[in-house]
């Protein structure tokens, strides 16, 4: 996997590329140097090794230095806000949440089963197999499909992950505007999922859990766009039922819905 740290527009893994946008370019922050340490660890224990561009010489330096004394950033706690991606409406990620989105289809399975399998478990295929398909548009690796991902929770990324397994390639403006359809939205605490036994921080993805999380154990709410509330009103299991929420579509694009899902968890 190579690392590409320059002055991105957005954080993402595409094609075994990881763009690794900063919050302040040209300067490296400790957090942003945590999680270049914990994706290098990551892609290690899966056999994996790492290559870093960079052609900045003081970012390379402070990188090098990390890479030699890794536990002078591994505690670093994560910030309230990260503004090394601000493509959302508050221009950058706010940490109290995170959010796993799923497709309206996949989110019946869950509520049939209570709880989050990943893509292995789920639908019942090795990760090779998975990471062979045309919808993985991305070309992820195939460990990825053993966990459950999670964005932070004002992030438009699951929503637009979803989106670019249908079409097959990056959604463009279009897409994420006139032709968006909302998915549905778990919400989380960010400090109860750090704690989960099979919790596992890769440095890319805010958070990540092995094979399956029981929602009712977990879960801080789910946001269901109104228009399919007749589809899920008799399938929710009545343990979380009350943890449901349905809330109208009409937004012009994915940011302005990612926005509005957000300011409405924050004042459950």
């Amino acid at each position: 996997m190579i690392i590409n740290i320059a002055e991105h527009k957005l954080t993402i893994i595409w094609d075994n590329v990881y763009y690794f946008a900063l919050s302040n370019f040209p300067y490296i922050s400790d957090w942003e140097l945590k999680k270049l340490l914990l994706f290098i660890e990551y892609e290690k224990n899966n056999n994996r090794k790492t290559k870093i561009i960079c052609e900045n010489n003081n970012i390379t330096e402070k990188v090098n230095y990390a890479i030699k004394n890794p536990d002078q950033y591994l505690q670093v706690s994560v910030p309230k806000k990260i503004t090394e991606c601000i493509a959302c409406n508050q221009k950058g990620c706010i940490t109290d949440f995170l959010c796993h989105t799923t497709s309206i289809e996949d989110a019946k399975s869950i509520f049939n089963c209570d709880k989050i399998l990943s893509a292995v478990k789920a639908r019942n295929k090795t990760g090779i197999e998975l990471a062979k398909e045309p919808r993985n548009a991305a070309n992820d690796p195939p460990d990825f499909f053993d966990y459950i991902m999670f964005s932070w929770g004002n992030c438009q990324a699951g929503d637009r992950l979803i989106m670019e397994r249908i079409l097959g390639k990056n959604p463009n403006e279009i897409d994420l505007s006139s032709g968006f359809k909302p998915n549905v939205r778990f919400y989380f605490k960010y400090k109860s999922i750090i704690e989960h036994k099979d919790f596992v921080n890769d440095g890319y993805h805010p958070a990540k859990i092995k094979n399956e999380l029981i929602l009712y154990d977990n879960l801080y709410c789910c946001i269901i766009p109104e228009q399919y509330k007749t589809d899920f009103s008799n399938i929710i299991p009545q343990n979380i039922i009350d943890k449901i929420h349905y809330i109208q579509y009409n937004c012009k694009n994915i940011f302005d819905w990612s926005e509005k899902v957000y300011n409405y968890i924050t004042k459950l």
